[in-house]
């Protein structure tokens, strides 16, 4: 595990599998002495070259262009989906007592 964040960051583990999954290459794994499998984003990991952004940028910076793309995009959608709904949201949530003003 080489990923900075992660709890398990350091420790090695047997590689039981490797494919494109879920729109990502990921490895899957068994922590010794356990039954379930368990995976990651190969690159929190040495299965694959480092990322050549990450070498070149010496971490000077935080983020890939394409990745602050897709967050736009991502974003975007939330804010269309939520403008989708204004009309849901200026209801009352609880109906008005009667006598109350």
């Amino acid at each position: 595990m080489t990923h900075p964040f992660h709890p398990l960051l350091g420790q090695e583990f047997d590689l039981v599998g490797y494919a494109h999954t879920w729109g990502e290459h990921r490895v899957f794994f068994r922590e010794p002495g356990e039954e379930r499998v368990q995976s990651l984003p190969a690159g929190w990991t040495d299965v694959e070259d480092p990322d050549p952004f990450l070498v070149l940028s010496g971490g000077r910076a935080c983020f890939r262009v394409e990745d602050l793309v897709a967050l736009v995009r991502l974003i975007d959608e939330l804010v269309g989906r939520c403008q989708g709904d204004s009309a849901a949201h200026d209801k009352p949530i609880m109906p008005p007592r009667h006598g109350s003003v």
